[in-house]
C-alpha cells in the first residue's frame, strides 16, 4: 500500500460516521476544503479518495469512485454525504435537489437575539468577483431566494481581564439552525445581514464580532454542520447522523 494512501486511511477513519456500499457520511474539520484544484492544497475528495484506495475498493479503475453532492465553506466544520457509487451519488443529488437531504447546524453569533425562535427569509445575490454574497431586493438581477429557521440556546456573557466594566463586555448566543435553501454563504450572510454575525467570519462581520473574535482567538468561522437527516437513496432507510462541534469556541455552551 503507498504511503499516501495509508495515511489517508488513518486519518479519514476517524472522522468517517458511517459507510456502505452506496454512500458515507464523514465529518469534515474546519481549514480543509471540500474540494479544490489548488495543487498541493489538503481536500476532502482527495483525502477520501486516498482512503478508499487504500481499502482496494477501485476495483481496476485508475482511481476509487467518489460522487460529490454538497459542500461545505473550508472555514466550516461539519457532516458532508458522499456516493461511493454512481447511484448512490445520484439519489443523493436528487435528494439535494428535492429538498429532502436535511441540514442542521449550531452557530455561535455576537449578542442576544430579540427572538428566541424564529426565521429568516432574504434574496441573495452572489457577486462571482468577489465570492461574496450579499442581500438584495427580491427584484434584483440573478437574486435567489434563501430560508432558513433558528433557535437561540443559550447565551453567554464574555468575561474580560478585569479592567471592564461588565455592563460594557458583549455577549455570545448559541444557536440552532435548519437549513431550508442552500445559499452561497447562506448563513453567514443573513445573521449578518440581522444584527448577528458569526464568531470567526471576517468577510461578513462586524468591528464588534471581529474585535471580540481576535480577542478570543477564533481560527475558524463558529458555524457546524452537526446534524444530517435523509432516506437512504438506494435502500430507503431513514437515516439521522450527529456530532457535536469541535472548535474550541463551541466548548463554552456544551459544559454548562
Amino acid at each position: 500500500m503507498p504511503a499516501e494512501w495509508k495515511s489517508g486511511w488513518v486519518e479519514m477513519q476517524k472522522n468517517i460516521l458511517y459507510e456502505d456500499e452506496d454512500i458515507m457520511v464523514v465529518f469534515k474539520p474546519a481549514g480543509i476544503a471540500t474540494q479544490t484544484a489548488r495543487i498541493g492544497q489538503q481536500d476532502m475528495v482527495s483525502e477520501l479518495k486516498n482512503y478508499l484506495a487504500g481499502k482496494g475498493l477501485h476495483k481496476g479503475e485508475k482511481e476509487p469512485y467518489l460522487g460529490l453532492v454538497h459542500r461545505l465553506d473550508q472555514p466550516v466544520s461539519g457532516l458532508l454525504a458522499f456516493g461511493k457509487s454512481k447511484r448512490g451519488a445520484a439519489g443523493l443529488s436528487r435528494l439535494v435537489t428535492e429538498g429532502k437531504l436535511q441540514k442542521y447546524y449550531y452557530a455561535v453569533v455576537l449578542g442576544r437575539m430579540k427572538e428566541e425562535r424564529g426565521s429568516f427569509c432574504n434574496y441573495l445575490y452572489k457577486d462571482s468577483r468577489t465570492n461574496q454574497s450579499m442581500v438584495v431586493p427580491e427584484d434584483f438581477k440573478g437574486a435567489k431566494e434563501a430560508v432558513l429557521e433558528y433557535e437561540q440556546l443559550s447565551t453567554l456573557a464574555v468575561f474580560g481581564d478585569g479592567r471592564e466594566s461588565v455592563k460594557k463586555l458583549p455577549e455570545v448566543s448559541l444557536v440552532r439552525i435548519r437549513l431550508l435553501t442552500g445559499r452561497h454563504h447562506q448563513i453567514r450572510v443573513q445573521f449578518a445581514n440581522a444584527g448577528y454575525p458569526l464568531l470567526g467570519d471576517n468577510k461578513y462581520g462586524n468591528d464588534a464580532s471581529r474585535d471580540l473574535s481576535a480577542k478570543a482567538g477564533c481560527k475558524s468561522i463558529a458555524l457546524c454542520a452537526y446534524r444530517l437527516d435523509f432516506d437512504h437513496p438506494v435502500t430507503g432507510k431513514k437515516m439521522s447522523f450527529e456530532k457535536k462541534p469541535e472548535d474550541p469556541v463551541f466548548v463554552p455552551f456544551f459544559t454548562l
